[in-house]
Order: C-alpha cells, then sequence, then structure tokens
C-alpha cells in the first residue's frame, strides 16, 4: 500500500514523506525555489555550451547539469514540498488523488513562475547573447522532427520520468535514500534520449520560462501538453496496475 494514503482530509502525507494540506502556499515558495534553481542550473549548462559553439543539447554537461541539480533539490526539498518542480508531477499525482487539486493549482503556478525566474537569472548571468544567440536555453523540435514526433517524445520521456517518482517517493516498500539519485537519473535519461529532437524539456515549467522569455511561443503548446499526458499516464499505471502488485511467491 502507498505511503502517501489519500489527499482527501485536512493533512496527507506527500512525495518523500512532505506533509500535504498545512502551509500549502509555504510549500509554493519552496516549489518556486527549487523549479528557478533547476531551470538556472540547467539552461546556464545549455547556454555556456553554446557559447563555445557546442550543440546546445549534445552535451554531457547539459543532461548531468538538470540531472545532478534534480538529485540535490530532492535531497534538500523533498520533505517539505514533496519537490514535484515539475506540473507533470503535480497534475499526475492529483489525477490518481495522491495530492489535493485545491493545492496543484498553486503548486503549478509556482512551478511555472519558478521556470520564468530560473530563465531569467540565466539572461542576468550569462548577458544578451544568451537570449540572442542561444534563446536562454529554450526547448525547440529539431528541423527534421515534426511537431507529432516531438509531441510523442515528450510524452514518453515524461512518462518514464513520473513512473520513477510516483514509485520510488510514494511507495512504502521502495528505498526512500536512493530516491533523489533514481529521480535525478530519470530526468538525465529523459534528456539524453529527447535531448536531440525536442529539446528535452520533460517537464512544462522548464519549457515555459526560457522560451516565454526568448520569444520561441510556438512550440510551446507541445511542451505544456505532452509531458502533462505523459505524467497523468505514468501516475495512473502505477496506482491503479503497478502498485498493487506483489512478486509470486
Amino acid at each position: 500500500m502507498s505511503s502517501i494514503g489519500s489527499a482527501r482530509g485536512s493533512t496527507s502525507v506527500g512525495l518523500y514523506g512532505s506533509r500535504v494540506g498545512q502551509r500549502p502556499i509555504r510549500a509554493a515558495v519552496t516549489e518556486f525555489i527549487g523549479t528557478a534553481v533547476l531551470v538556472y542550473v540547467g539552461t546556464s549548462a545549455a547556454v555556456a555550451s553554446a557559447a563555445r559553439g557546442d550543440d546546445v543539447y549534445d552535451t554531457l554537461a547539459v543532461v548531468l547539469a538538470f540531472g545532478v541539480a534534480l538529485v540535490a533539490l530532492v535531497a534538500a526539498f523533498g520533505h517539505v514540498s514533496g519537490c514535484h518542480l515539475n506540473p507533470a508531477v503535480t497534475v499526475g499525482l492529483a489525477a490518481t488523488g495522491r495530492f489535493p487539486w485545491s493545492a496543484a493549482g498553486v503548486y503549478v503556478l509556482a512551478q511555472l513562475a519558478g521556470g520564468v525566474a530560473g530563465a531569467l537569472a540565466t539572461w542576468v548571468s550569462y548577458g544578451g547573447r544568451a537570449r540572442s544567440e542561444a534563446a536562454l536555453g529554450a526547448t525547440l523540435p529539431a528541423a527534421d522532427v515534426p511537431a507529432g514526433r516531438a509531441f510523442v517524445v515528450e510524452l514518453l520521456v515524461t512518462f518514464v520520468l513520473v513512473l520513477v517518482v510516483v514509485s520510488v517517493a510514494t511507495d512504502e516498500r521502495a528505498e526512500g535514500a536512493i530516491a533523489p539519485v533514481a529521480v535525478g537519473f530519470a530526468l538525465a535519461a529523459g534528456i539524453f534520449v529527447a535531448g536531440p529532437l525536442t529539446g528535452g524539456a520533460v517537464n512544462p515549467a522548464r519549457a515555459f520560462g526560457p522560451n516565454l522569455l526568448a520569444g520561441e511561443l510556438a512550440p510551446l503548446w507541445l511542451y505544456l501538453l505532452a509531458p502533462t499526458i505523459g505524467g497523468v499516464l505514468a501516475a495512473v499505471l502505477y496506482d491503479r496496475v503497478l502498485a498493487p502488485a506483489q512478486p509470486p511467491e
């Protein structure tokens, strides 16, 4: 049985042992800060890579920046807000009753605002060329990747990420100490796969901030919708099919 329990009631256990229901606004501030840091670290690595003349998403540094940052943030903030840092995680948990819808909206707004703040920090750190030459690390489908394929790719990689999140962070049978590493590795794996095709957002908030500030609005719908659908599908699959499973004796 999952350790998170039902989202009904005034207080419930959230991801990584966090408590949901007492101070959702303060928890949302943590989501804002965590998402801002994640986007700042990852897009800074992308911008730095572009400044060296490398392809923005064709370096190990970018993948490691996002993955390692998420490991650190989950370890630091997991017990405070659940460290979703991703609307796809929040909506997926809410859709399965593992997070209250009343707090989900506040979380998502905080995450999107954090994405903007993180991209703005990258812009300030690297100057005008960060926007003019590297688009602040905005996510864009590759020239030979149609929107339909990009949509499927973002859905699939986010599905994998959220599946890992809900399995290691909501099930009491999982080894809690390894959860931050598992989640960070899952994000890194998703960016490895999707980076050359879509830029590897794997997170609507990660795409929202850089794309908004860089003026790359045309593909933004894809990065908002596809990961959210992938997150909901992963959460439902784990909740309804995988979590009740037991190995044969």
